[in-house]
């Protein structure tokens, strides 16, 4: 990596790092910074691409713009959110020069980001040139223009338009529906890849019920079927895909076709039906069956759709046609659907039996009742419990019967749970106690002992929590034993001086980084542009060495991180201190479990 600073303006940003760890020192990038850089040899790759990470730190509603020209390679550019490893948005031609790309995005808040220069594919590179820059404030929401049905209207999206969330600009467009009404409206551009959003205002914010980027019939235009769930007004936004996209567009607003008509199904008997071109359309304009059943509050159904001829997909409503919940390769295996849901009122609902793509063919769709979950049991902190995995037990959406234990727990507090069988391959899972499971942490064979479990996790509020003891699979049942731990806040970070050797011990006491693996703490007071030579060796453990510090809400910032370096198991990371100030090391292991002695040392370099 070569990178060259022709201009850099007064920083509005400090310095972090990309999920993904490093190979390399990113450097930083400010507004107004000019950049001239190469992908070569010794870059960092990821996915079969090199790449230079540039660090960003930015205030909340920031909007910045990237552009990143090259001759040698077609230019690809993607912001990351510290810590995410999924990107918050990318460009690929944005600039509309050919192959150069022009990134433009907003800070949901304020914190650190990476923005990744690297070619669209392959490990192929060469020179490039890079600048950041501030966007002015984004215009504010106006008062939606008014569409009638057979109405089209050409417009145009700008610089100068309000955006959402997600840096998008967009217009907005209100019509009036009565309950069950359905509409088609299509969002057509030639300049930029259309998405047209659906949704209500609710307390001065924009509720989005439905959208569409792209149907096989309009190509990358929009066109989506929406069916009004309750009578009132409703708000079109026609935006790009990409953040920063401009130009001419055309909406159109034009009444839907009629639902097909539903045919009535009976909890746990199943019936075999087909798919074929004659067939009406769904909520969505895909060719589908429509079913009806009575269920009651509280009543918790699986549906299950299979099919030897397409890649079924099911999706289930109340009694308005507002979606409930959906699936599509949630069945035991292969491509077959399975849907399991608390049903949250008594009376009408309607199952959408589709396919996942535009397809015929015989099915099989059946939906029964399912064993409720029980109450969590409360699982003291200290203790161990044994418990069974039987036909009895409720099952979650994988089909894995599981048993529910409930606890307290305050912010920042670090929890562990080891779950044990001789039986069947054990299974944990962390969430927060409500209605609906939703997983936040989990794990399979993290005791390192063969099939058993070991979840350490850190708690990132004070309140109540769920841990779910069940089989990886489906259809493992037996005996099993629970312990629950309290471990304690984080440990406090010891320090270390420049040019000397600390010695220490991981252990299960330690501290926890977010992907479970242990590591200690170290603090060093720095100049800026200070410069050092940090290693780690360890013949227990995978080394994994990390730079940062902690900002004013607590949360820590990474600023480099390095693995194999030195060698196969043994970290380096050649560092420069941006600012004066205090700078935390940790050192810890590649690998959730591993524990182990390792010397750190620090030295500063000339």
């Amino acid at each position: 990596m070569r990178r060259q600073f022709i201009l850099a303006a007064v920083s509005l940003l400090a310095l972090s790092i990309a999920a993904p760890a490093l190979a390399q020192r990113a450097e930083p990038l400010s507004p107004g910074a000019n950049v001239r850089g190469e992908i070569a040899e010794g870059d960092a790759t990821a996915e079969g691409y090199r790449y230079d990470d540039y660090l960003i730190r930015a205030r909340g509603g920031q909007r910045l713009e990237a552009v990143m020209r090259s001759a040698d390679f077609d230019a690809y550019l993607e912001v990351y959110r510290q810590g995410e490893t999924e990107p918050l948005a990318s460009d690929d031609d944005g600039l509309g020069e050919g192959t150069d790309s022009r990134l433009r995005f907003t800070a949901a808040r304020g914190g650190t980001y990476v923005l990744r220069a690297r070619p669209l594919s392959g490990i192929d590179g060469g020179a490039y040139t890079l600048d950041l820059s501030q966007r002015p404030p984004a215009g504010r929401a106006p008062r939606p223009t008014a569409i009638r049905i057979g109405q089209s209207i050409e417009g145009a999206l700008t610089a100068r338009d309000p955006e959402t969330e997600g840096g998008q600009a967009y217009d907005a467009y209100g019509f009036r529906a009565r309950a069950g009404e359905r509409f088609v409206i299509d969002l057509v551009s030639e300049a930029f890849d259309p998405v047209v959003r659906v949704g209500r205002m609710e307390a001065g914010a924009f509720e989005e019920l439905a959208m569409n980027d792209d149907t096989l019939e309009t190509g990358l235009n929009s066109r989506l079927l929406f069916t009004a769930g309750t009578a009132g007004d409703y708000i079109i936004r026609a935006t790009p895909l990409s953040a920063g996209s401009e130009g001419p567009y055309t909406v159109t607003l034009e009444r839907g076709p009629e639902l097909a008509a539903a045919q009535a199904i009976t909890l746990g008997e199943p019936v075999n039906g087909a798919l074929s071109e004659d067939d009406g359309k769904g909520t969505a304009g895909s060719t589908a069956d429509i079913y009806r059943f009575e269920g009651q509050e509280g009543q918790r159904i699986r549906i299950d759709m299979s099919s030897d001829e397409f890649d079924t997909y099911v999706e289930l409503f109340d009694a308005g046609h507002v979606s409930l919940a959906e699936d599509d390769d949630g069945g035991p295996e292969g491509t077959n659907s399975r849907l399991t849901f608390t049903l949250p009122r008594t009376g009408a609902y309607f199952i959408e039996a589709r396919a996942f793509t535009e397809s015929t063919g015989a099915y099989s769709l059946s939906v029964s009742e399912v064993e409720p979950e029980k109450a969590p049991e409360v699982l003291p902190f200290g203790s161990t419990i044994q418990g069974e995995i039987s036909e009895a037990d409720p099952t979650d959406v994988d089909d894995r019967g599981f048993d529910a234990f409930s606890f307290e727990g305050v912010a920042g507090q670090r929890v562990q749970a080891i779950m044990r069988s001789g039986d069947f391959d054990t299974y944990l899972q962390i969430g927060r106690a409500g209605a609906e499971f939703t997983p936040l942490a989990s794990d399979d064979d993290g005791l390192g002992e063969g099939t058993d479990s070991r979840l350490s996790y850190t708690l990132p509020e004070d309140g109540a929590y769920v841990l779910r003891a069940s089989p990886l699979g489906s259809g493992g049942e037996g005996l099993y034993a629970l312990e629950l731990i309290d471990r304690g806040p984080q440990p406090q970070p010891g320090s270390v001086l420049v040019g000397a050797t600390a010695r220490g011990i991981l252990t299960e006491a330690d501290a926890t980084a977010e992907n479970n693996s242990f590591y200690d703490a170290y603090r060093v007071t720095l100049k800026e542009d200070e410069k050092l030579l940090i290693t780690m060796v360890s013949n227990e453990v995978d080394s994994f060495l990390t730079v940062g510090r902690v900002g004013a809400d607590d949360a820590f910032e990474i600023l480099g991180s390095d693995d194999d370096s030195l060698s196969d198991t043994h970290a380096k990371l050649e560092w420069t201190a941006p600012a004066d100030g205090v700078y935390e090391i940790r050192a810890g292991s590649f690998q959730q479990g591993q524990t182990g002695a390792y010397a750190l040392n620090v030295e500063k370099q000339p």
